[in-house]
């Protein structure tokens, strides 16, 4: 099956001016100024926007086709889209695939600086200290989640290069069984090759999207979620991705 990206259903109303002097004030504390921002109807403003420039612009820049299980990028209720990670496009690029606003980790020195932190908390971003077991950030995920929002997680953790998945770590399985969240993996092909790591400017090349089934969170035959069964499915994920980035480059190879 191959989806079509889904059609633009208005703007919401809201400055994006607002508040703005009170953000540069409010950045002592980022994670809390970052989902201020991204509840405020500006916001939804802005992810409007950017979303019909990617769907307008940057789709048909890449020819961008969403194949398998696309419905799956829609479904209501707490959602974990588990895409693989091979350039900066791949975030913007699903995001343009699904109708629903998804919510990301991101590097907290994007916060660092005005305009920019608020363009990218007006985004649904909100930061992550990498490479460290940031409480904050996973609280800030779990809140989000229970709320019903989608959110990004690289199983990966940050941008590896080639067609072999790398090794997945914990925030996947970890969100999803605290919060119940459902899992959606999605193997994309073309993305390294038109940005890779220190590009400033894509090249154009075609991007393919493979969408996979939708992974239930892991369960456990006792009372709790064990590290065990986190690793099981952290194992799992691993196995989908690779099919599904191995049919996603095979699609783009004979395209």
């Amino acid at each position: 099956m191959v989806g079509t990206v889904p059609a633009d259903t208005g703007v919401y109303a809201g400055s994006a001016a607002d508040g703005y002097l009170h953000d540069v004030a409010a950045m002592e504390d980022p994670q809390q100024y970052a989902l201020d921002v991204g509840a405020r109807p500006s916001a939804m403003m802005v992810y409007k926007v950017v979303v019909t420039f990617i769907r307008k612009i940057m789709n048909p820049y890449f020819k961008v086709e969403v194949h398998g299980q696309v419905e799956n990028l829609n479904v209501e209720g707490p959602l974990i889209l588990a895409p693989v990670h091979r350039s900066n496009l791949d975030s913007m690029l699903v995001a343009g695939a699904s109708s629903r606003r998804t919510r990301a980790l991101a590097k907290h020195t994007m916060f660092d600086k005005q305009p920019f932190a608020w363009l990218v908390a007006s985004l649904g971003a909100f930061p992550v200290e990498r490479g460290t077991a940031d409480r904050e950030a996973l609280r800030a995920a779990r809140m989000l989640l229970d709320n019903g929002e989608a959110m990004f997680v690289f199983p990966e953790g940050t941008r590896q290069e080639g067609q072999k998945i790398g090794d997945i770590y914990d925030g996947v399985a970890y969100l999803a069984a605290k919060t119940g969240a459902q899992v959606v993996p999605v193997g994309i092909a073309g993305t390294g090759e038109a940005m890779a790591k220190g590009t400033k400017f894509p090249k154009r090349v075609k991007v393919i999207m493979e969408v996979g089934e939708i992974m239930q969170p892991p369960t456990s035959s006792g009372k709790r979620v064990t590290v065990g069964d986190r690793a099981r499915f952290s194992a799992e994920l691993g196995k989908v991705l690779q099919e599904l980035m191995d049919e996603a480059c095979t699609k783009q190879a004979a395209s």
